[in-house]
């Protein structure tokens, strides 16, 4: 049998696109005009807060993987470190190159002094860990 052939018997799991929320922070850890890193599980989000607002977008750069929790925040959105590409944190699309496709963004919502994301099992399935990749000997 293939390593991509489903056993007899078992069926394949698709990982579920319904979006749950988690909580990944207290509010205060994410002043105005920061970005920092936490985690959903092996997902690992780029948390920030611009205008009072928070958002929770990938950590990863799309032009060269850098973290983006390294960034800025500027007026267009969350700019990165590395090489100065800054994306919009509401849609993830790029707004200033070298970058060319968006990021992921995850909703947020903040109840009682906490920060939650929402992220489904294909999130977290497609985002990370990002680098630990497995080496293809």
């Amino acid at each position: 049998m293939s390593e991509t052939q489903t056993p007899p018997g078992q069926e394949a799991h698709e990982p579920s696109c319904e979006a749950k929320f988690h909580r990944v922070a207290r509010s205060g850890q994410v002043p105005e005009g920061y970005v920092r890193r936490f985690y959903v599980g092996e997902l690992e989000c780029a948390v920030a807060r611009l205008e009072g607002r928070a958002y929770a977008t990938s950590n990863y750069c799309t032009h060269l993987d850098c973290l983006l929790s390294s960034g800025k925040l500027v007026d267009d959105g969350l700019g990165c470190s590395c090489h100065g590409s800054v994306f919009d944190l509401e849609t993830g699309e790029p707004v200033s190159p070298p970058a060319t496709e968006p990021i992921a963004v995850y909703p947020v919502r903040e109840e009682d002094g906490e920060i939650f994301v929402g992220v489904s099992e294909a999130d977290i399935a497609h985002g990370g860990p990002r680098r630990r990749k497995p080496r293809q000997d």
